[in-house]
């Protein structure tokens, strides 16, 4: 059963998730702005935001938002974050793979997840301490014992292209040295770790991600029976550190590994 919170937000991200779909054929029209070099964020991330911030703040007023869009509002243990359109360049390029991403925290750390893929239709949800679901059906991370044959998935963030080259050279040790079947970059850091949490896909590593990147997910991964640590297996103060990496337990290590190895963890020390 859904806690009460989990339904707040589930009604939130529907929300949101309606605002994106109505404006998708007016794509070349929409006004956007370039917040960094390739990082873009449009008219409908801010209003996909707007949507989510009125719905939740009717039931937690006094609840801090950290949203991409509209940054910090309030203080306090208790807030959400919030990633209104996780995919935005999919979405104004017409790839149909985005979502919303909403967590609920206390303490810095995730209670409840939402991420809601409106296309699919496929509302991914957790609250601690009680699994992960899919649209009502307990999902659970893959049980692939090893690297070889795993499909990962990750990222190249706009701000990390500097370092590259040890990223890259990770992806050759999992093709070429582990024999991955392989390696998957989608777009949206919120459904690659849905998709870890339902065993879609086997792990996911990523750097430059932010708090609003993956706070849902990373909840979705570990009720889901999988582990979300950093390139050095850390996972104290994952949602500031800037890198994630998820499986499940008996994949997080080798692949951990890989990022030391590859001399992409040692990028960021």
């Amino acid at each position: 059963m859904q806690k009460p919170a989990v339904t707040v937000m589930i009604k939130a991200a529907r929300q949101a998730g309606n605002t994106i779909l109505r404006q998708i054929g007016r794509i070349e029209s929409l006004h956007v702005v370039e917040k960094a070099r390739h990082d873009f964020a449009s008219e409908v991330d801010a209003q996909a935001e707007k949507d989510i911030v009125r719905e939740l703040k009717r039931a937690f007023p006094r609840h801090a938002f950290l949203g991409e869009e509209g940054g910090l509002q309030g203080s306090g243990d208790h807030g959400f974050v919030i990633d209104p359109l996780d995919g935005t360049s999919n979405y104004l390029h017409g790839i149909p793979h985005y979502c919303v991403s909403i967590a609920m925290l206390e303490r810095g750390e995730p209670v409840h997840a939402v991420v809601f893929d409106p296309l699919r239709n496929e509302i991914f949800y957790a609250s601690k301490g009680c699994g992960a679901y899919l649209n009502e059906r307990r999902i659970r991370v893959s049980q692939r014992q090893e690297l070889t044959g795993a499909l990962l998935a990750t990222g190249f963030a706009p701000r990390e292209r500097k370092r590259i080259g040890p990223q890259l050279e990770a992806i050759r040790r999992l093709l070429a040295e582990h024999e991955a079947e392989d390696v998957r970059r989608t777009g949206s850091a919120a459904l690659d770790l849905a998709y870890v949490a339902a065993g879609r896909v086997d792990g996911y590593f990523e750097a430059g991600v932010k708090p609003w990147d993956i706070a849902a997910g990373m909840l979705l991964v570990r009720e889901a029976g999988g582990r979300v640590c950093d390139f050095r297996g850390r996972s104290e103060g994952l949602l500031d550190r800037g890198q994630i990496l998820a499986a499940n337990v008996r994949l997080c290590d080798p692949l951990q590994k890989v990022m030391v190895e590859s001399g992409y963890a040692a990028a960021f020390d």
